[in-house]
């Protein structure tokens, strides 16, 4: 009986609202830019719907009146109608809804039913990628979440989005840039010059800060983390290998009260660092910040935790080298590859940055220069590739031999933009370090010399 049922069964959609939307658009052409980045002609259930949505955005794109006259002339030159169906059934659309004001709601309708179609697919081919049994069970869990959390996040599984689709939504971008800069533009790292060069750290970026051991790319990464929180007001998620929770927050206690670190370690604390402490501890309480402390984890355990959040801006890690694969590979240059991929893409299937530390070779050691390039990466040249941005942390102090040789000034750090695949780089953007708070600070003025 379930199985004839199951024969029967219509998949969602509904008239009703597909009508709507498009009828929305005749009586109010502008409409079409409010819900642009909401549906795509893919989201209408039925093909003429479909074809009449497609020839809206055409006449959109060609700054063209999207009016009765100019979709049935466009809709008989595409085969979708002929002449009288066509201008019947755009006076029936026309005719349909009274006022466009709700476009919002009409067009959530319809994506809506559309997921839920997408969903039937998704849970189809789980099923017979389960029945078939041929991939490995914790691969085909992982891709089962992984596809749920798409449509979860509003993402249609698609496999190809039409061009046409794509400049709607870019046009929507666009204006909304031009309306509210601030709004619009990627995550900032909090160094006004840094944020100049990277214009933000976008959507899916995956972010590398690479230094020496000591060099301070865990306290750049979390005064990073402190900027985006405070700034954005979203969740920023910290996954920490190598230091202890209270270690990590020990170093932005230090940098946010601005008392000395080897005092939080030892204890002497004077009242005035104490008073310092708790308006920083009120502050820090106050950001949307998680700390996860475990050692060794994988790609696939970040991903479960981070799918938890509801309103994730920033993910950290620290640091690369230290985490573990979901593969059994016994060439490390291949593993480290392999996890530098995945992170990639959990960035984009997460939608946010991911900022992730990592370890240089001993390259600089054994050169004149002691600044830092992409092929001091250590262990795989994937870790390159894979990355949007690589930025690498320079201090001239710390080669000082005690010589006095060195005429560098302790408090200034470089931050070199090695990679930067959506603009310039730059070969040293100078900012404050502040070592003994474990913290770094924009400049008032950047030094070209």
């Amino acid at each position: 009986m379930a199985a004839s049922d199951n024969l029967v069964r219509k998949l969602p959609f509904s008239l009703e609202a597909e009508q709507s939307v498009l009828g929305s658009i005749l009586i109010d052409p502008e409409k079409i830019s409010e819900i642009a980045t909401q549906i795509t002609a893919e989201d209408f259930y039925l093909e003429e719907h479909r074809e009449i949505f497609s020839a809206m955005q055409r006449l959109f794109l060609q700054s063209k009146d999207i009016d009765s006259v100019m979709l049935a002339e466009e809709l008989v030159r595409e085969g979708v109608y002929d002449v009288e169906k066509s201008k019947s059934y755009i006076r029936t659309l026309a005719e349909i809804v009274p006022t466009a004001s709700n476009i919002r709601e009409y067009a959530a309708i319809v994506k809506d039913k559309s997921l839920l179609r997408s969903l039937i697919e998704v849970c189809s081919n789980v099923t017979e990628s389960a029945y078939a049994a041929q991939e490995d069970v914790s691969y085909l869990i992982d891709s089962a979440a992984g596809q749920i959390y798409s449509l979860a996040q509003n993402k249609q599984q698609a496999d190809f989005s039409h061009i046409r689709d794509v400049i709607v939504e870019t046009y929507a971008h666009l204006k909304a840039l031009s309306e509210n800069s601030e709004e619009t533009r990627g995550v900032e790292t909090g160094f006004s010059v840094l944020d100049n060069v990277l214009i933000g750290m976008g959507k899916g970026d995956l972010v590398l800060i690479g230094a020496r051991p000591g060099m301070g790319k865990t306290s750049f990464a979390l005064n990073i983390a402190s900027n985006a929180a405070r700034k954005t007001g979203r969740q920023v998620c910290i996954f920490s290998l190598e230091m202890s929770k209270q270690q990590l927050v020990e170093r932005m206690l230090s940098s946010e009260a601005m008392v000395e670190s080897n005092k939080l370690r030892s204890g002497t604390l004077s009242k005035e660092d104490w008073d310092r402490l708790a308006r920083a501890s009120e502050y820090l309480a106050s950001c949307d910040i998680y700390i996860d402390d475990t050692s060794g984890i994988t790609v696939t355990g970040m991903k479960a935790k981070l799918r938890k959040m509801k309103n994730l801006g920033l993910v950290i890690v620290d640091y690369l080298q230290l985490m573990q694969s979901d593969k059994r590979i016994d060439n490390r240059v291949l593993e480290v590859g392999d996890i530098s991929r995945n992170m990639k893409l959990m960035a984009k299937d997460l939608g946010v940055p991911v900022v992730c530390c990592a370890q240089l070779s001993r390259g600089p050691e054994s050169r004149t220069s002691k600044k830092p390039m992409l092929s001091d990466l250590r262990d795989s040249g994937a870790i390159e590739q894979d990355a949007d941005v690589v930025l690498f942390l320079y201090r001239e102090m710390y080669y000082d031999d005690g010589t006095g040789k060195t005429e560098a000034n302790e408090n200034i750090a470089e931050v070199i933009v090695a990679k930067n695949r959506h603009g310039g780089t730059d070969n040293g953007i100078k900012i404050g370090w502040y070592g003994q708070y474990t913290k770094f600070s924009t400049l008032e003025q950047r030094d070209e010399t």
